[in-house]
């Protein structure tokens, strides 16, 4: 996850962009000839993409871009050191 990449993404692309996207990595994941690196990078990019999905939800919920990130931020942190 990297906050930076989130918020280009979040700034860039709608969530539907975003959700056809997630779909075609997901599918990507899936093929038999994908090596274990190329699913690595594809997990990575899919978190970046549900992260600038939920900073979206925020947003549209009321909340300010840069405290909808930063909320974003802390929740992973808060779930990695359980």
């Amino acid at each position: 996850m990297k906050i930076p990449v989130i918020k280009q993404l979040f700034q860039n692309t709608t969530p539907a962009q975003l959700e056809t996207t997630l779909e075609v990595l997901e599918a990507f994941c899936e093929f038999r000839g994908v090596s274990e690196h190329e699913v690595d990078v594809a997990g990575e990019m899919i978190t970046n993409i549900c992260g600038a999905l939920e900073v979206h939800q925020m947003v549209s919920d009321g909340a300010v871009e840069k405290d909808a990130l930063n909320a974003f931020g802390q929740k992973v942190m808060g779930s990695i050191d359980r």
